[in-house]
């Protein structure tokens, strides 16, 4: 107070002055005269009142009506008649990077019964709600949905939906409640996200379409539209509602599939399972038996009468398979049954079953014997299937293994029934190869029939049934009689050994008693060239004395002193000649017979002494008899002696041999007398 006391005139003036100027900064803000909206957001309108009036139909006033008005205010500062408007404001709309926004509209047309989400095909700008409302926009939820970036959208005419808020101008509490719900069932879908599919995890995006015409009566597929990029209406992967819509799509799951990549698809209008792909493996074909297109032509032949068989894409069994690989398949609009094409094999046994596991029902047949016995016969049977007569095998039987239980199961079975009935037990052993064999030949031709290819039968070895033991008493005896007859065989091939070795002594003995022989036939033929040359040196000297003593005569002749000298010389010398002479003959004669005497000797100890040599002319006697004879070496009347006599005669050849080695094992004793043969009866 005491300040305000030496204030003057001019002080007051400013004071009153600045005082009213809030006040009046005042009024004009609360009055709505002033409004300063920041960059960074926008404001919506609503007017109060107007001289127009209220709104008569909808809700955003189109023409300055009292409401909320169609544009809004962005940043900066506006002026505006006090009283008659009020300010919301409101944040920018951003949708981030890689998120959806989905778009609510509150004015607009009504949507028809038969429509799920607001057509966008002339009204899809959702920042120009003048513009939306005047093209027919209808009110609901929007096809369109928003992509990544900022949106100046007024809020009071559109609600947008995000992943992170609901942009919005509240109106009410039931309301929010109504886009909070919306937003978790988007959410739930994933909508708020791209559909993405990657290449490493093989899987395909199924689609089910919620907008749109129904699919006609029969149909629980709807067909591909407008997929060739050509296509004005081409809708890429169901990204663009109206177009799809426009090229005549229907509602309902699709036959079209997402196949890998990123797909930005609004939730409300479709949306996508997952599942994986088709794989067709090496060794197998896949039958396709489609649910989905039109009714097809028969083309299986008319000697064919198990069903049809269509082109591809037609309604039905396909008669062209699918080959190994990875397929898009949608497995909504048809099945895939896998063949194999290899040689696969069936196995009746309880504890195995092939690697497809078409026969892990199946068990061993039971069989009942010519005999009554009652084995199991565990078998396997090796199949192939030509992959072109997949279908033909699919349509009539279905599937692989429906074919193997229903039809090969009862069909081999009782074959082997009716096999085992005519066999005893041990025949089914035994001739297990020429059963198996003619089992064959016989099953191809009805494995032909059913379009199959019968490669192998292979039959393994019956047993008894569980609690039985009657086969393994056949199976002991069998064992024992084959070890007696083992036995047999055994000793006989002792016995032809024992032969054999006997044989083979008496070679050996008469190899060695052949190198004593050879050894003295050289010694004799030695010794005999020996006395040739001793005969040969004796008439030598003897010559040469006879040369001298009438060399020696003819001198004496020549030289004599006188004729009696001579004559007495000559009858000297003739005498002397005489003499010499006659002892060289006589020389010559001992000489001769020493030399034979030598030789003789020689011979004799050569073969083995005067005994040897009697037995060795003896048979020399009796081998040229038996050759001139031309008698049998062993005669065909046995000599022997009767039945309680001893010293019974040997064979002939015994005898002989006897002989021949009498020199070895000393003297023996010949028989006396030579019984009478007796013939055998």
């Amino acid at each position: 107070m005491e300040v305000l006391q030496y204030l003057g005139p001019m002080e007051w003036m400013a004071i009153e002055v600045a005082v009213l100027v809030i006040v009046l900064a005042i009024l004009f803000w609360w009055s709505g005269v002033v409004r300063y909206i920041p960059n960074d957001r926008l404001g919506i309108l609503e007017k109060l009142w107007s001289f127009r009036g209220s709104v008569s139909n909808g809700f955003i006033a189109l023409n300055r009506e009292a409401g909320y008005q169609p544009e809004v205010v962005r940043g900066g500062l506006h002026f505006f008649m006090p009283f008659q408007y009020s300010m919301h404001r409101a944040n920018l709309v951003t949708i981030p990077q890689g998120q959806i926004g989905y778009v609510f509209a509150r004015d607009g047309k009504p949507l028809p019964p038969t429509q799920t989400l607001a057509s966008n095909t002339d009204a899809d700008d959702f920042q120009d709600v003048r513009g939306f409302l005047e093209k027919g926009g209808q009110k609901g939820p929007q096809r369109k949905i928003l992509r990544e970036g900022i949106y100046a959208i007024n809020l009071a005419q559109f609600i947008v939906l995000t992943a992170q808020s609901i942009y919005a101008v509240n109106l009410s509490s039931s309301e929010q409640s109504l886009f909070t719900n919306m937003s978790n069932m988007i959410s739930e879908r994933g909508g708020f996200e791209p559909v993405v599919i990657h290449n490493a995890e093989d899987m395909i995006g199924i689609v089910t379409i919620h907008d749109g015409p129904a699919l006609p009566d029969g149909e629980i597929i709807a067909p591909t539209v407008a997929n060739d990029p050509n296509d004005p209406n081409f809708h890429n992967n169901f990204q663009d509602p109206e177009k799809f819509l426009n090229a005549s799509g229907y509602r309902g799951r699709q036959l079209q599939v997402l196949a890998d990549g990123s797909y930005f698809l609004n939730r409300i209008f479709a949306t996508v399972e997952l599942v994986k792909k088709t794989i067709i493996d090496v060794g197998t074909v896949g039958v396709v038996v489609s649910y989905n297109g039109r009714h097809g032509t028969d083309i299986s032949g008319q000697a064919y009468r198990h069903g049809e068989l269509v082109e591809i894409g037609a309604r039905g069994v396909w008669s062209t398979p699918l080959l190994p690989g990875k397929y898009a398949f949608n497995t909504y609009a048809g099945n895939i049954i896998t063949v194999p094409t290899t040689n696969f094999v069936l196995k009746w046994t309880k504890e195995q079953f092939g690697e497809h596991r078409l026969d892990e029902n199946l068990s061993e047949v039971s069989l009942i014997t010519k005999d009554a016995f009652e084995p199991v016969l565990p078998l396997s049977v090796v199949v192939h299937i030509d992959y072109m007569k997949a279908p033909l095998v699919v349509q009539r039987f279905g599937d692989i293994k429906r074919l193997v239980e229903q039809t090969l199961d009862p069909m081999v079975s009782a074959y082997f029934k009716n096999i085992a009935q005519t066999k005893t037990l041990i025949q089914l052993l035994q001739e297990r190869s020429d059963i198996q064999r003619k089992s064959g030949e016989e099953m191809r031709e009805k494995f032909n029939s059913y379009s199959l290819e019968l490669q192998e039968v292979l039959i393994g070895t019956p047993r008894a049934a569980n609690g039985q033991n009657s086969i393994e008493q056949i199976l002991t005896q069998l064992r024992e009689r084959q070890i007696a007859v083992e036995k047999v065989e055994t000793y006989k091939l002792q016995e032809r050994a024992a032969i054999q070795e006997r044989t083979l002594r008496e070679k050996e003995a008469l190899a060695e008693q052949q190198a004593k022989i050879t050894t003295s036939a050289l010694t004799i033929e030695i010794s005999e060239n020996e006395g040739k040359a001793q005969l040969a040196r004796t008439r030598q000297q003897a010559e040469t004395i006879q040369v001298t003593a009438k060399a020696e005569a003819e001198k004496v002749r020549l030289s004599g002193q006188g004729e009696a000298d001579m004559i007495k010389a000559v009858a000297l010398a003739d005498a002397e000649r005489i003499k010499a002479t006659g002892f060289a003959e006589a020389e010559k004669v001992r000489a001769i017979g020493l030399a034979e005497a030598e030789a003789t000797e020689k011979k004799v100890a050569a073969f083995g002494g005067p005994d040897y040599q009697l037995n060795s002319q003896v048979l020399m006697r009796f081998a040229e008899a038996i050759e001139t004879g031309r008698l049998p070496i062993v005669p065909q009347i046995q000599i022997g002696a009767t039945s309680g006599e001893k010293g019974a005669a040997n064979g002939l050849v015994e005898m002989m041999l006897s002989m021949l080695v009498a020199d070895r094992v000393g003297p023996q004793t010949l028989p006396e007398e030579i019984p009478e043969p007796v013939e055998e009866e």
